[in-house]
C-alpha cells in the first residue's frame, strides 16, 4: 500500500467536483481493476447513450444548464480534445497557480472518472489520479519502551494534508458544481468508455460520496505495519508498504483508507465539504450564478 496525499477529493470535487482532497497515499499491494490500471486512452470509443434501455433508471440527474441563466449550454469539445477547454475552465474557477500546483490536467475528465470509481474499490491506481502528489514522506511512530513492536501513524503526518484541505475549503462549492454540470457530458462519456455503458456517472459519484461519508472518524492512534515483500533486493522506499493492522480498517475501500490517513481533524473538515457537494449533485437547488438571472 503506497501512500498518497490529498487529491482524490479533487477527483470528487471536480467530478462533483468531489476530490475529496485526500490522496497522496498509494496502495501497492493489491491489484487494480484492468480498466483503472490502463493508461489514459487518447482515442475514445463510441459509447452507447447513457439512456440505453439496458441500463438502470437514473437516480440523480444532472442538468447541464443548472445554475445558468437558462440559455443553452455552450458546445463542448470532443472528449479526446477536451484538455485545453477543461484546463481553462478550472483556471477560471480556481486560479491558474492552484491548478498547476494541485491538478494533473492531461486526460483530466478520464482521470476524474476512473479515480472516483476506484475510491469505492480496493485500489485507486496512482497513474490515473487527477492530482499531483503532496510533498513529504509518510511518518510513523514506534511504541517506545512500553510497546517496541508496535507502529502507528504519527499525528504530525496530518500536517502534510493541511494545505490541500485549506484549498478544498476555499473552493466555492456551488460554482464548482455548476462547472461540473457544464462539463458533465465529458464525464459521462468517460464513464461509459471505462466499461459502464448505460450507467450514469453522477449516480456513481453520489454512491461513492455516501461511502466516504460512512467512514468512521478515528480519534485514537492508527496502528500500521510494513507489508513483507520477499526477494533478493531490499526496498529503497519501505514507507510506501504500510497497511493498517486492524482488519476492519484494512477491509475499507481505498477512498475510505485515504480519509483516515489525513487525520481526524482533516477527515471531519473534508466530510463537511463532501456533504455540501452531495446535497448539490443529488438534487439540491443552486442559486443563479453571479451576474445572471432566471427568466
Amino acid at each position: 500500500m503506497k501512500i498518497p496525499a490529498p487529491g482524490l477529493l479533487m477527483a470528487l470535487l471536480f467530478a462533483a467536483m468531489a476530490a475529496g482532497g485526500f490522496y497522496w497515499w498509494q496502495q501497492s499491494v493489491k491489484p487494480a481493476r484492468p480498466a483503472a490500471d490502463a493508461p489514459v486512452p487518447t482515442t475514445p470509443a463510441s459509447p452507447p447513450p447513457a439512456s440505453a434501455s439496458t441500463g438502470p433508471a437514473i437516480q440523480y440527474p444532472i442538468d447541464a444548464a443548472k445554475g445558468d441563466s437558462g440559455a443553452p449550454p455552450a458546445a463542448l469539445p470532443a472528449l479526446a480534445e477536451s484538455d485545453a477547454y477543461v484546463a481553462s475552465a478550472l483556471a477560471d474557477l480556481l486560479g491558474r497557480e492552484k491548478v498547476q500546483t494541485f491538478l494533473h490536467l492531461e486526460g483530466f475528465a478520464r482521470r476524474v472518472v476512473a479515480t472516483t470509481d476506484n475510491l469505492a474499490r480496493d485500489h485507486a491506481a496512482p497513474a490515473l489520479w487527477p492530482v499531483t502528489p503532496t510533498p513529504g514522506r509518510f511518518a510513523t511512530l514506534d511504541g517506545g519502551a512500553t510497546a517496541p513492536s508496535t507502529t502507528s501513524i504519527s499525528p504530525d503526518n496530518s500536517q502534510r494534508y493541511t494545505p490541500f484541505v485549506l484549498f478544498v475549503e476555499s473552493v466555492d462549492t456551488a460554482q464548482a458544481v455548476r462547472l461540473y454540470a457544464r462539463l458533465y457530458p465529458l464525464f459521462q462519456q468517460a464513464y461509459e468508455e471505462l466499461g459502464f455503458p448505460g450507467r450514469y456517472f453522477n449516480d456513481r459519484l453520489v454512491g461513492v460520496i455516501d461511502l466516504l461519508l460512512a467512514t468512521p472518524v478515528q480519534t485514537g492512534p492508527l496502528g500500521v505495519s510494513l507489508v513483507e515483500v520477499k526477494g533478493p533486493l531490499p526496498s529503497v522506499r519501505p514507507w510506501v508498504r504500510y497497511e493498517f493492522t486492524d482488519p476492519a480498517l484494512r477491509s475499507l475501500s481505498s477512498g475510505q483508507k485515504m480519509l483516515l490517513r489525513t487525520g481526524p481533524v482533516n477527515h471531519r473538515r473534508l466530510n463537511a465539504k463532501l456533504m455540501e457537494i452531495r446535497r448539490l449533485v443529488s438534487g439540491g437547488q443552486l442559486a443563479p450564478a453571479p451576474g445572471t438571472s432566471r427568466p
